[in-house]
């Protein structure tokens, strides 16, 4: 298997586990993460996934260049099918996946790593982790929705330094430009996800499917089309256990910590 999967109460951790490889994507692996991404969003026993690497040296170092380098051999059609679409496949996957993705990277994030670092909701960082965009030192653009994310997050300007010099930033740099939220002592990467993880599970499943959506669907729009996105996903939790609880909540806390008031 080239990817493990464990399960810490509601929250699944995936493991990119070809440590030999710094956990380079193949076609296998890329497919059995989008394959078991599919089986998780019907699965109401997880409520949110942290995906990270296998070791403390690579979260992941990309795309796996020999596989890359025999599509690319056989043409631009078979390139096209076996590294753009599955790549892209992948990330888009990523992206809108109904459920929070939180990157724990626990190394280096280079090529497609970065990528899936940019699709997921949010991620940690250790303090060692390094990020970069090499694919232009091997003569294209990068492949799995790079150029796209990347500029969405960080600025145009900060994107496309890493593009076109293909250099890596650290972690440190990485959380100033905002590709990652936090940075954290190494050993305590997978405990600081996971407890990003709790403080949004805390919080019902149908509120942050529709945040979710509505952020990652109303982004890259209009901001009117963008409103009529939110406005359309306020409208899925309307009828909903979670705000009915939420506000019954709220409204039982504000009436016992109101004082009452006395009229003589």
């Amino acid at each position: 298997m080239t990817i493990q999967v464990r399960q810490v109460s509601t929250t699944a951790v995936i493991t990119l586990d070809r440590e030999h490889a710094l956990n380079a994507l193949d076609y296998p692996t890329i497919d059995a993460l989008t394959a078991w991404l599919d089986h998780a969003q019907t699965d109401d026993s997880i409520r949110s996934v942290v995906l990270t690497g296998a070791g403390a040296r690579a979260f992941s170092a990309g795309a796996d260049i020999p596989s890359l380098a025999r599509s690319i051999e056989a043409g631009t059609s078979r390139a096209l099918r076996d590294i753009v679409s599955r790549g892209q496949g992948l990330t888009r996957r990523i992206e809108q996946f109904p459920k929070p993705v939180i990157a724990a990277v626990n190394g280096l994030a280079y090529g497609g790593g970065c990528e899936i670092v940019e699709a997921t909701h949010l991620a940690v960082a250790a303090d060692h982790a390094t990020f970069a965009k090499p694919e232009i030192t091997l003569g294209f653009p990068p492949p799995f929705g790079g150029s796209q994310r990347l500029p969405r997050h960080v600025g145009r300007k900060r994107a496309l330094e890493m593009i076109l010099t293909g250099e890596p930033v650290d972690a440190h740099r990485a959380h100033a430009i905002g590709l990652v939220n936090h940075v954290v002592p190494g050993p305590e990467l997978i405990s600081r996800a996971l407890d990003l993880a709790v403080r949004i599970e805390r919080h019902s499943p149908s509120a942050v499917q529709a945040a979710l959506a509505a952020v990652t669907r109303g982004i890259n729009v209009p901001i009117d089309e963008g409103l009529a996105i939110e406005a359309a996903w306020f409208a899925t939790t309307v009828p909903t256990d979670g705000v009915r609880t939420g506000l019954d909540r709220f409204l039982t806390r504000d009436r016992a910590t109101t004082p009452e008031v006395v009229t003589e």
